[in-house]
């Protein structure tokens, strides 16, 4: 990132954070549906959804910190590979399609970002990185998804605040929002 290494650092602790939550939940949550009437599980989809989290997360904050260090091929398949996934999997599978594409979103960004802080590894601040409509685009899909996932965070539909641990998962995705946000307005 081309931030001040002060802000980098902070946006790295956040989504590292994030992302080690996201994979603890991944962790100690169960892989099969539960019989009924035996209480809450994490179907497939939910542990996708947790298994991409923890991967934006803890990549971001690597990204973050380690920025132009890293080979442009490292980052490209650590983000690009999954991407490519949940775009196939978008599209071959309705249910949480809109979820997925979500992923594959900020995978993708994730290696815009990442191709174009290789590019110019003498971080000059003078020269724009990437695409300036691409990049405003992804800025505002991601200013708008931390929008909404703030007010679903404040909210349930019954129009109750979201207390406890109930919170923690859309908390954790308003947070990557924010992220992709903040690196998205340092290129």
């Amino acid at each position: 990132m081309h931030g001040p290494t002060l802000v980098n650092w902070l946006l790295a602790l956040l989504t590292a954070t994030a992302g080690a939550y996201c994979l603890t939940r991944l962790r100690h949550a169960p892989c099969a549906t539960a019989a009924p009437g035996t209480g809450p599980t994490n179907p497939p989809l939910a542990r996708e959804s947790d298994a991409a989290e923890a991967l934006m997360g803890l990549g971001m904050a690597a990204m973050a910190v380690t920025g132009a260090t890293v080979p442009a091929a490292v980052w490209a398949c650590l983000f690009g590979l999954p991407a490519a996934a949940f775009l196939l999997a978008a599209l071959h599978a309705p249910a949480g399609r809109a979820h997925r594409l979500h992923h594959a979103v900020g995978a993708l960004a994730m290696t815009y970002m990442a191709l174009a802080m290789t590019a110019s590894p003498g971080h000059h601040h003078a020269t724009a990185l990437g695409t300036p409509l691409l990049t405003g685009t992804l800025l505002l899909y991601f200013g708008g998804y931390s929008l909404w996932a703030g007010a679903r965070l404040l909210r349930t539909p019954a129009g109750t605040l979201v207390l406890g641990t109930t919170g923690l998962p859309r908390a954790c995705r308003l947070t990557m929002g924010i992220g992709m946000f903040a690196m998205l307005l340092t290129m």
